[in-house]
């Protein structure tokens, strides 16, 4: 089967683009893909596998920002990856990556993400360490503690100076902050 992998930001996707990855997206969270999910897939770069099917897997990199050890960190943030069912398992979920990751190792000093239970062996397996420390969100009332992110927080440091002694303070946004 013959694939191909195009990258584009979400200002050069069409709207028929984006309803087809809306519903990969549907389909690859069982349903479980929210308005607010989909919201923070947006506006960053978009890596998007088609195959003779149409759409077999996609991701996008967003560009948060992290507080740590005093300083704020631009942040490439790994969004809406999935990969159609009939075709999992087949390396397309790591053709993603190896796009976002070339995306975030150009542009950011640090790659993060939020992995699924599915999606941890993949993440791992690429580099990708877990967070050993405290995950937390600058609030509208002022930082909260995230403990239900601590463990499933994956980074991909490119620049150094990381201490797990310090929080990561990632900014607020609706829906699940992470």
């Amino acid at each position: 089967m013959t694939t191909r992998l195009r990258t584009a930001h979400t200002a050069d996707l069409t709207s028929a683009e984006l309803g087809a990855v809306r519903a990969l997206l549907d389909d690859a969270f069982e349903g479980n893909f929210s308005d607010e999910d989909w919201d923070h897939g947006l506006g960053g770069i978009h890596a998007l596998v088609r195959d003779e099917r149409g759409l077999a897997a996609h991701g996008s990199v967003i560009q948060r920002r992290v507080l740590h050890r005093g300083r704020s960190l631009r942040v490439g943030y790994v969004e809406a990856v999935g990969v159609r069912a009939d075709v999992r398992r087949t390396g397309l979920g790591a053709r993603v990556m190896a796009e976002l990751e070339r995306v975030v190792d150009g542009a950011y000093g640090l790659g993060a993400l939020s992995a699924s239970d599915e999606g941890v062996a993949l993440y791992a397996a690429r580099g990708w360490q877990r967070w050993p420390g405290r995950i937390c969100a600058l609030g509208p009332d002022g930082v909260v503690r995230l403990p239900d992110e601590e463990g499933s927080t994956f980074v991909r440091p490119v620049a150094t100076g990381l201490d797990p002694a310090h929080e990561l303070v990632f900014d607020w946004r609706d829906g699940e902050v992470l």
